[in-house]
């Protein structure tokens, strides 16, 4: 039985219908004069601090010290709530918001873990109101490593447990090979969803124990 789940946010349980991408173009046009397009230079399932390093490597053209890549991140965060806010293309997930009480009425402990630092992504779950469903996570400011991010949400939610948790009954979920990868590397298993920008067979060929179309049917918690 599984008793500890680990939700992505972007392309898991939502999808912000581009905000971030303005929140961060907004921040580089502010900070350094210059449009950030942000989908032409990352991929899905990179960390906030991935994302500001690559930007600085190749749209500015040179790495950025930490205080500049700070500043950075401080300016994305300065707008994300606004860009979502106004986004259009906002949405929850086929299946979440069916699902997520489910779980919690079946006494099961919700995380998240996520490439967003921890305020982006209480600001990305607060729109479609879901941060009262978990009560940890590991995020892109823990690490710039999702495997090592992973492992702090699990190591969080034994905090908020009293105990251990078990990996053997705990099961992340994300729409990436990235987030596969992490939870594997976490020592647990994963449910690839095909929300996102990967399809059930890319999701399956990148081992993902459970590869579905959606949280709908075959939900394995």
């Amino acid at each position: 039985m599984i008793k500890t789940v680990l939700f992505d946010i972007d392309g898991t349980l939502l999808v912000t219908g581009g905000a971030g991408a303005v929140a961060w173009q907004r921040a580089f046009r502010e900070l350094h004069g210059i449009d950030a397009n942000i989908k032409e230079h990352t991929h899905a399932g990179m960390t906030d601090p991935e994302i500001a390093a690559i930007v600085f490597r190749e749209v500015i053209g040179r790495d950025g010290g930490e205080a500049e890549r700070a500043e950075a991140i401080a300016g994305y965060l300065s707008h994300l709530e606004d860009a979502v806010n106004e986004s259009s293309g906002y949405r929850v997930m086929p299946g979440i918001e069916a699902l997520l009480p489910q779980l919690v009425e079946r006494g099961v402990l919700l995380g998240i873990v996520t490439g967003n630092i921890e305020s982006a992504a209480h600001i990305k779950l607060a729109r479609g109101n879901l941060n009262r469903f978990f009560a940890f996570g590991g995020y892109g400011s823990d690490s710039s490593d999702r495997t090592e991010l992973t492992k702090k949400a699990l190591e969080r939610g034994g905090t908020v447990a009293g105990a251990p948790v078990d990996l053997a009954t705990t099961i992340a979920v994300g729409d990436t090979p990235r987030d596969v990868k992490a939870g594997h590397g976490a020592g647990i298993r994963v449910v690839g969803v095909a929300t996102g920008a990967y399809s059930v067979k890319e999701l399956r060929d990148a081992d993902a124990d459970w590869a579905l179309e959606n949280v709908e049917k075959d939900f394995p918690a």
